[in-house]
């Protein structure tokens, strides 16, 4: 049995930037555990993020969270050019993951402004609760309005 988190495609694509991205750091000479460490947990986040956004109960949630892992994406793109210009990533490397991360910032994206789109299209819960308590007070304000 799987979550229905790990289906979407940018799920994927996270964790799988995140898996070259602890492979990358593992070459990484000593001195350079700052960068290591950010860019590991940087990439992580973005993984770790969808999952929990997904698990979230209300669209506002889950735009918060959705927006983290997109975050966590542009925090990625320094640390990678700070490792690119001490020369830690071959050119190549460094351009491959540099498009994994735009790939995954569009994909982030799509998924928010789809969200967006969602709730304006179908009122949320508490819309509709609003909706109901003000029928309910028009419908009971003729009773009410004779006890004053």
């Amino acid at each position: 049995m799987s979550f229905a988190f790990e289906k979407p495609n940018v799920y994927q694509k996270a964790v799988t930037f995140a898996d070259a991205a602890c492979s990358l750091v593992k070459g990484f000479p000593r001195g350079y555990f700052f960068l290591a460490d950010q860019l590991n947990r940087a990439a992580v986040s973005i993984a770790t993020n969808l999952p929990e956004g997904n698990g979230r109960f209300t669209q506002p949630d889950r735009k918060h969270f959705f927006g983290i892992a997109r975050g966590s994406v542009q925090e990625c793109v320094p640390l990678l050019e700070v490792a690119a210009r001490q020369g830690l990533p071959g050119p190549d490397r460094h351009e491959q993951l540099k498009a994994d991360l735009e790939e995954i910032a569009r994909m982030l994206s799509g998924l928010i402004n789809g969200l967006d789109k969602r709730n304006a299209r179908s009122p949320g819960v508490a819309d509709r609760v609003q909706v109901y308590a003000l029928c309910w007070w028009r419908s009971n304000s003729s009773v009410n309005s004779g006890l004053a």
